[in-house]
C-alpha cells in the first residue's frame, strides 16, 4: 500500500495509511544523524516519524503513476507562484490514471471582497486588514528570535494568492480534469477523511478555495508511444 495515498506539506498531521511529506527545513534537520539525535536527547522532536522530508517542486521520491489520492492543505500559496505549474505537473505525475487529487488554499476573492467593502466604506484600516488575512509582505522586520524562527521553520508567508478561475486553469494546464470546488466531507474516497481538518476549509466564516480533480484515464502522450 506504500505511496496508494501522499500527502504533501503534511505539517504535523500524518495519519496512518498516508504517506506524508513536508518540506520544513526542521524535518531535515531532525532527520539528520547529529542534529536530530541533539533533537532526540533534548526532547525537542517537532515531527512524527513518520513525517518524511520531501519537496513538491523538486519532486517527491513516488514512483510515478502509484498514487490513487494526493492531498495538501494550505501549501501551494507558500510555493512562488511559477513554481507552483511544476508542483501541479509532479502531483499529476504520482497519479494513476483516475486518481483525485485534493488541494485547499486561502481564497483571494472574499479577501479581495472585503477590501474593496471596507475601503468604500471609508475605513482607514481596510489595506492592513487585507494584508493581514492575506499573509502577504511584512507588518514588522524579522529580527532576533523571530527571524531566526523564520530560517528554521521555514517561510510561513505566503508566495502567492489565487482564486478559483486561476486555480483551475492551472490545474486544466498541469493535465487535470474533472475539477470540481469541493467541500469538506464530500470526498467519495474515506481515506480523505483522516486528513482533512474543517478548520482548514472556512476562515473567519468563509469558505477557502478547495478545489477537486483527477488524472485523466488516457493519457495521449503515454499511450501513442505504446
Amino acid at each position: 500500500m506504500d505511496g496508494d495515498y501522499v500527502q504533501y506539506g503534511c505539517g504535523l498531521s500524518c495519519p496512518d495509511g498516508w504517506l506524508n511529506f513536508d518540506a520544513s527545513p526542521r524535518v531535515r534537520i531532525e532527520k539528520s544523524f547529529v542534529l536530530g539525535s541533539l533533537f532526540r536527547v533534548s526532547g525537542k522532536v517537532l515531527f512524527p516519524p513518520s513525517v518524511r522530508y520531501g519537496d513538491i517542486v523538486r519532486g517527491l521520491p513516488v514512483p510515478e503513476r502509484s498514487a490513487k489520492a494526493v492531498y495538501c492543505s494550505h501549501v501551494l500559496e507558500h510555493i512562488d507562484r511559477y513554481s507552483v505549474a511544476t508542483a501541479l505537473k509532479n502531483t499529476l505525475e504520482m497519479l494513476v490514471p483516475g486518481g483525485v487529487f485534493r488541494l485547499v488554499v486561502p481564497d483571494l476573492l472574499w479577501r479581495a471582497e472585503s477590501f474593496v467593502k471596507q475601503g468604500r466604506n471609508g475605513s482607514c484600516g481596510a489595506a492592513d486588514d487585507f494584508m493581514r488575512r492575506s499573509h502577504l509582505g511584512r507588518e514588522a522586520p524579522s529580527t532576533g528570535i523571530i527571524r531566526r524562527a523564520h530560517l528554521l521553520f521555514g517561510n510561513s508567508d505566503h508566495r502567492w494568492m489565487y482564486d478559483e478561475a486561476t486555480m483551475r486553469a492551472l490545474l486544466t494546464d498541469a493535465g487535470f480534469e474533472s475539477i470540481r470546488r469541493c467541500e469538506f466531507g464530500d470526498s467519495e474516497d474515506p481515506m480523505f477523511a483522516l486528513v482533512e481538518n474543517k478548520a482548514r476549509f472556512i476562515d473567519e466564516g468563509n469558505k477557502e478555495l478547495a478545489l477537486e480533480a483527477k488524472r485523466p484515464m488516457w493519457s495521449p502522450e503515454r499511450d501513442i508511444g505504446q
